[in-house]
């Protein structure tokens, strides 16, 4: 393959649309998103409504986000909220398109070896970084050392630890050689790149993005203003300043959207969609997110597949769907959202129907026949894990098993739960990617960040050829089977991909839905 105006990753099929219930739903870097479903109001779609009017330049956008970052530097958050936000300030080699396709951001052009080992990148020209510096290829080469750890220090991410070798032969040409085959390795490219030698993305972060980090007030905001020197004329944003309140109260920021005090409110919920009247529009789709309730399989009796059964049997999905998310979630089966058709493995939605006697019969053959009890911890911020916690809470009774919701911060779920599996259940969204591998790849035993502790040698292996299977179809092959893997040992409750909805001032146009949380005010604008 050689050069590129769009890179199909896998074709997705999105049906189904509604807004969100409850503010938001978890979300960590390779955990959750925000996540939510619910009624639809006027002007549902997954774009802005039609602008009518005369576009304005400038203006500030004031946007309600229900979490605070987690970390200003790129390779050091892990919160989906945090990433959609520093999205705009940072660019990568490639950017994520509205079909889950990779396009040219930093790179003009790039090739990969017949082998499949050997990929060089031809990067764009004339791009500054916000301190006014040159983007060369040693800034890609400082930024992809961090990540592989071929710094010599530990590994940031493992999607770059496959990295044997970088060489930039010129100012402009980067050539990442390979340990081996990687098909999940030309997606990864979206990451950040930050410039060389700069040590304070964690309190200044600088990009190359098309907004520049200006302040952040713990508590209070995030601001961003216009990179008035940023390198794509297509892509240059229109508005003059992004301002992200802190806002975890949901029907609180609905109550400031309809004051005027904020312009955007991504995942609104059903009913604050019917509280908004007039004056505003509501963009709507799916999300490409799993909402599943993970269960730690080193904690009693949770390492006893029979006691993880019994819960999937124990649980109504279509309940939780009717009940939380306002009808507009698909259920689901396994880690793999329908929205990801090619590889999504069907029929494993029906592997677990609601059965109560099935799992009173399996908990007995586990020596649970008088049930146990079991802590659900659940981040408090989103209402709508919450509110999904209280339903399973009810269906559990009904089993034996006595379940308590036990509600945390977010910055102490990832911290207790996410980064150290300090917990025996919790509710959260696992955030959609553009690769399979990303989804998937969550449960190897051997990722750093597998919290749910699940462990089977057969899911390594089928992970692994996947990994470096470029045939497309005989890849997806490899991820269902995993996928079936992960629905007969019940590694957790997956519950649905809910439709997620942003409100905005009827004024304020341009945004768009994406495969996966991104918001992009660069494409935003009013019109008077």
């Amino acid at each position: 393959m050689t050069g590129f105006t769009s890179l199909i990753i896998v074709s997705m099929v999105m049906t189904g649309c509604g807004s969100n219930s409850s503010g938001n739903s978890g979300n960590s870097s390779n955990s959750g998103n925000n996540g939510s479903s619910g009624s639809s109001a006027a002007n549902v779609n997954n774009s802005s409504a039609p602008a009518s009017g005369e576009k304005v330049a400038g203006g500030t956008v004031r946007v309600a986000m229900a979490t605070e970052p987690d970390n200003l530097d790129p390779y050091l958050s892990a919160a989906t909220d945090t990433g959609s936000m520093m999205d705009n300030v940072f660019d990568g080699l490639f950017e994520a398109g509205t079909n889950s396709e990779l396009v040219p951001a930093l790179a003009e052009s790039y090739k990969v070896s017949e082998d499949g080992l050997n990929y060089t990148f031809s990067l764009k020209k004339g791009v500054k970084f916000h301190d006014g510096s040159d983007l060369t290829s040693e800034d890609v080469y400082y930024s992809y050392a961090k990540l592989s750890g071929l710094n010599g220090n530990k590994p940031l991410s493992s999607k770059f630890t496959a990295i044997e070798s970088i060489d930039t032969p010129d100012e402009h040409t980067v050539v990442v050689k390979l340990k081996a085959k990687d098909a999940a390795f030309l997606a990864a490219n979206i990451v950040a790149i930050v410039p060389k030698d700069y040590e304070q993305q964690s309190t200044k972060p600088i990009g190359a993005g098309p907004f520049k980090f200006a302040s952040y007030t713990p508590g209070q905001q995030l601001v961003l203003e216009k990179n008035e020197q940023f390198y794509d004329n297509a892509r240059k944003p229109v508005l003059d300043r992004v301002e992200f309140k802190f806002m975890p109260d949901a029907n609180a920021s609905v109550l400031a959207l309809k004051s005027g005090e904020i312009d955007m409110l991504p995942g609104i919920s059903a009913q604050g969609a019917l509280q908004l009247g007039s004056g505003f529009h509501i963009v709507s789709g799916p999300q490409n997110m799993v909402q599943l309730m993970a269960l730690n399989h080193e904690v009693q009796p949770l390492n006893d597949v029979k006691v993880r059964q019994a819960i999937n049997y124990a649980i109504d999905k279509d309940i939780i769907i009717q009940t939380v998310a306002d009808g507009n979630g698909a259920k689901l089966g396994s880690n793999m959202s329908p929205a990801m058709k090619m590889y999504y493995q069907e029929g494993l939605d029906k592997r677990y129907e609601p059965d109560t006697e099935q799992a009173k019969k399996l908990l007995k053959e586990a020596g649970y026949e008088n049930g146990f009890k079991l802590t659900i911890t659940v981040p408090s911020n989103y209402k709508f894990h919450v509110d999904t916690a209280q339903v399973i809470a009810e269906q559990l009774k009904a089993v034996g098993i006595e379940a308590t919701i036990k509600q945390i911060e977010w910055s102490s779920w990832l911290e207790d739960v996410y980064n150290n599996a300090k917990y025996e259940a919790t509710i959260v969204g696992l955030t959609g990617k553009l690769d399979p591998h990303e989804v998937l790849g969550r449960y190897e035993s051997t990722y750093a960040k597998n919290f749910f502790k699940f462990s089977s040698s057969e899911y390594d292996e089928l992970m692994s050829k996947g990994r470096q299977e470029i045939d497309e179809n005989k890849r997806a092959e490899l991820y269902k089977q995993a996928q079936t893997i992960l629905a007969e040992q019940a590694a957790a409750v997956y519950i649905m991909d809910p439709s997620r909805s942003v409100a905005l001032k009827d004024h304020l146009h341009g945004f768009t839905m994406y495969p996966v949380q991104k918001y992009d005010f660069a494409a935003m604008y009013y019109t008077k």
